[in-house]
């Protein structure tokens, strides 16, 4: 049979993380904790369960969730969504990216992504019988070129994919960005996916530059965030899409299809969970704590550091040690000094080797540690 996607193989993740558990590497490879979510949260879910809540959710999400986040968007960004017919409760960020592509992109449209880009935009897009067009962030700021963007619009660009805090460069976008990309689609019909599932995670007192912010962009805009990076529970697979009701309508044809619904409980557990601010609102520092502890532990290694403004990933320049392909590299690192990471060129079409690997530190201090011992001894 012949593939429809002949030249994706399995996702670099599942690669990465097979191996550090072949050869008991410190993963920091893949994006995800290592300590505990709350006990609370746990709680919450366990209680709901007892309660009987076991059965199908609404399929856009149970009404209580959707409320907690209408009210959470409008006190963060002054933007506001109607519960009803404007938000989407899905399963995870993937799944809400994939209805969101599928939704819009037909045979022929053109849809811009910037790279290094997260694995899961170009498949779906390809799926969907539309091209990617590549615009490459430039390196080592990984910046977006505007009058790039703009030379690359064409009379079949259907859809901007906008990333921000991006993974896997962490880095973030201003209000400027925003503001320039508003101008460019300006009287068009061009379309914006915005995935900013790392929302809460930027550092340095930085604001989170969102599309919702700006009332005319929202318009055009299917915005995608996760529950799973702010609470510490990707394995709960809990994200949800915002867009007008006219974008809505069409995300959740795909949707329905794909999942229906999110687990019940969880839901209602996450409803009440948010009603407690301080959750999200603690998160930029702790993570920055984090973050700022890894940055300590390397600087006597060899390794150089790409500053990192959200997200949890770090990314580590090692042109200085070794001329390896960083994929080779990432696999002997884990295979030989036993920690895994993710290389840098698999996030780009051409595999373009800056000699950068991405570290995730969302981990336990000890984690920490000793994943820095290891790579202050390369």
């Amino acid at each position: 049979m012949e593939s429809k996607l002949p030249h994706v193989d399995t996702t670099i993740f599942t690669v990465m993380s097979r191996l550090a558990n072949e050869h008991k590497a410190i993963n920091l490879a893949q994006g995800f904790p290592d300590f505990c979510c709350s006990e609370e949260l746990v709680s919450l879910v366990n209680h709901y369960m007892q309660c009987g809540h076991n059965q199908y959710a609404p399929m856009p999400g149970i009404m209580p969730l959707r409320e907690r986040i209408a009210e959470k968007v409008y006190e963060l960004y002054k933007a506001s969504y109607s519960p009803e017919t404007e938000i989407t409760v899905t399963c995870g960020a993937t799944e809400a990216c994939y209805a969101a592509i599928t939704a819009l992109v037909r045979p022929g449209d053109e849809v811009i992504i910037f790279e290094p880009a997260f694995d899961c935009y170009a498949p779906v897009i390809e799926l969907n019988g539309g091209k990617p067009v590549y615009i490459e962030l430039k390196y080592p700021e990984f910046k977006i070129d505007w009058e790039e963007v703009q030379k690359k619009i064409t009379a079949s660009t259907k859809l901007i994919i906008i990333n921000s805090p991006h993974n896997p460069t962490g880095s973030v976008l201003d209000f400027s960005d925003i503001k320039k990309l508003n101008a460019i689609v300006k009287d068009t019909d061009i379309l914006i996916m915005s995935d900013e599932v790392y929302e809460h995670i930027i550092f340095d007192n930085i604001p989170h530059a969102s599309i919702l912010n700006f009332p005319e962009l929202r318009e055009r805009s299917l915005v995608i965030f996760s529950f799973g990076k702010t609470f510490h529970t990707t394995g709960w697979r809990m994200g949800y899409c915002l867009a007008p009701a006219k974008l809505s309508r069409e995300f959740q044809k795909i949707h329905q299809y794909i999942t229906f619904s999110t687990p019940t409980p969880m839901q209602y557990a996450v409803a009440d969970f948010l009603k407690q601010k301080h959750h999200y609102q603690d998160l930029p520092q702790f993570y920055q704590q984090k973050r700022d502890k890894f940055i300590s532990l390397l600087k006597n290694s060899r390794f150089e550091l790409i500053p990192s403004a959200g997200t949890y990933f770090q990314l580590v320049s090692y042109k200085n040690i070794t001329d390896e392909h960083d994929t080779d590299l990432a696999i002997r690192l884990t295979r030989e000094k036993k920690i895994a990471s993710i290389p840098v060129s698999v996030f780009y079409k051409n595999k373009r080797d800056d000699k950068l690997l991405r570290f995730c530190f969302a981990k336990e201090d000890q984690t920490l540690e000793k994943a820095a011992e290891i790579l202050c001894r390369i």
